[in-house]
């Protein structure tokens, strides 16, 4: 394994408890359509590798730049709940290809954008970056008459919580390691692909702080890239990961001439790559090991949470994609004889909406009812380490599960710039390139490297079509001793804020005027 920067992480974690294990269907389907048998129903009628393979034929577009020449029919499969899920415009290639890899790249001088959430480097960055959190539309949905108080609401916010925040990073060593790993499996993906023949530049661009997506822009125009891949470093889709970070992007190209006419394509999702499937397993393969019984202990598949809002309203790909990334990861443990019990449960969740189930620490607890001694967390959603991973894994579900009955606990560790991963990131990029500038379909049979490909605008259109207003899933505040009272405390919460906020605009005074937030009525 390479060395991905001096993060040492520990290995404690959480649990699993296994479901009996489906089938899969051959070949995955573009984009959000979950492709496991299990899931893969809508409207009442299964789709097959077949069915889905006749409708893409159908969906053949060409892009020039942001925008698209030629028509195609706007096909979307429906759960049955009626909601959208993601349109069959984002298209796929393979891995094998039929020309040379310097003849897709020539006198072009190739980029690859590395996109990813940021963190806080020192205790005194923790306010201003939770401010630029906040203040991401994508973070927190405020009703269209009320936007005007996005930044106010992100200030208040990200004052109060700094405190908490703080002291969270500080027992993790004073910051957030996340980018000088991100810059680590920058410079891993640049050698790997000049490795294999593609001398490539590779940029990182972090949503929320430094070096900020902006930054990164701007040195990509300075080099003169001319065919650019834009590829989140999120394995999973969703709205407020990868879609906020395109979403800024999207602006970013509107309003400069150089970008609109540079050839660009995106990777949106890569959690059913063989290379980074393989990698997970090989990880939990050499975390059971430290077991003393391994076939006991169970494998707890723990992903960032996202609001249940965004799924059943706003049609987020990211439940459907996270079930199927585990299903993969078994079906790939099966194959080595590790038939270990496992589950899927959801970590980070705050504020006074309901998140997707089961929750991590509710299921912990349960585990521990039920009689569970070993336990190996897994956090799946996470390429790096973090505060999510070092703190509240680390620490807390860890101090959680052993407080339940837990008694062994071992945790996976985050790829970081592990071999096998970083080398598949970099077969991701090459088998882009030929459809940067222009988008085909090509070969959907070939199940394993299936890379969905897009512009930045049509990625993001279903949803700002199709998407309702979301309540914020953010609490202010939260007081209280319980996790009983987090709903009542923060639904109180920001209806105070809601409260101080009229009464700021209305009055034209209070501590956002004192601040320069809003201006003065006098």
């Amino acid at each position: 394994m390479m060395n991905c920067g001096a993060v040492n992480a520990t290995t404690p974690s959480s649990t699993s408890w296994s479901a009996s294990h489906s089938s899969k269907v051959p070949m995955l389907l573009p984009r959000a359509i979950c492709t496991t048998q299990r899931m893969c129903c809508f409207s009442g009628v299964h789709v097959d590798a077949s069915v889905s393979s006749n409708v893409s034929r159908n969906c053949v577009v060409a892009k020039d730049s942001l925008g698209w020449s030629g028509t195609s029919p706007s096909l979307y499969f429906k759960q049955p709940f009626n909601k959208v899920l993601w349109p069959l415009k984002a298209l796929v290639t393979s891995t094998s290809q039929d020309f040379p890899i310097g003849s897709l790249i020539g006198e072009e001088k190739v980029g690859v954008l590395l996109l990813n959430l940021g963190g806080p480097e020192t205790l005194e960055d923790v306010q201003p970056f939770l401010f630029n959190l906040f203040a991401d539309p994508d973070i927190i949905r405020l009703p269209r008459l009320f936007r005007f108080l996005q930044k106010p609401l992100a200030q208040f916010i990200s004052v109060a919580r700094a405190p908490k925040s703080k002291e969270g990073y500080a027992s993790i060593g004073g910051g957030s390691p996340l980018r000088q790993i991100t810059d680590a499996q920058a410079e891993e993906l640049r050698k790997s692909l000049w490795e294999k023949q593609v001398p490539a530049k590779v940029y990182v661009g972090m949503r929320y702080w430094h070096p900020f997506t902006e930054e990164a822009i701007e040195q990509i125009k300075r080099d003169g890239i001319t065919k650019l891949v834009v590829l989140p470093l999120y394995p999973q889709f969703s709205i407020s990961t990868s879609g906020s970070s395109l979403r800024l992007l999207e602006s970013i190209f509107r309003e400069d001439e150089y970008l609109v006419n540079m050839q660009h394509t995106v990777i949106p999702s890569w959690y059913q790559r063989e290379g980074y499937i393989k990698a997970m397993a090989n990880l939990i393969e050499k975390e059971l090991e430290k077991f003393d019984r391994p076939e006991q202990a169970m494998i707890f598949f723990s992903a960032h949470g996202v609001p249940l809002a965004y799924v059943e309203e706003a049609g987020d790909p990211y439940k459907a994609e996270m079930e199927e990334c585990v299903d993969l990861i078994i079906e790939e443990l099966e194959k080595r004889k590790i038939i270990n019990a496992y589950t899927l449960a959801y970590q980070s969740r705050v504020g006074p909406v309901e998140w997707l189930k089961p929750y991590t620490d509710e299921t912990i607890i349960e585990l521990g009812k039920k009689g569970v001694k070993r336990l190996l967390a897994v956090p799946i959603s996470f390429v790096s380490e973090h505060i999510e991973t070092l703190e509240e894994i680390d620490v807390e579900y860890k101090e959680l599960a052993l407080k339940s009955g837990i008694e062994k606990w071992g945790r996976v560790p985050a790829l970081g710039c592990e071999s096998t991963f970083i080398s598949d990131l970099a077969d991701a990029v090459i088998e882009s390139l030929p459809y940067v500038g222009a988008m085909a379909v090509s070969n959907l049979e070939a199940r394993q490297s299936l890379v969905p490909l897009g512009s930045v605008e049509e990625l993001l259109a279903v949803y700002d079509s199709k998407r309702r207003e979301l309540p914020p899933p953010v609490m202010v505040w939260e007081w209280g001793w319980t996790r009983s009272a987090e709903t009542w405390n923060g639904r109180a919460a920001m209806l105070a804020v809601l409260v101080l906020l009229v009464l700021e605009v209305t009055t034209g005074q209070g501590f956002l005027h004192q601040w320069g937030v809003l201006p003065s009525l006098h």
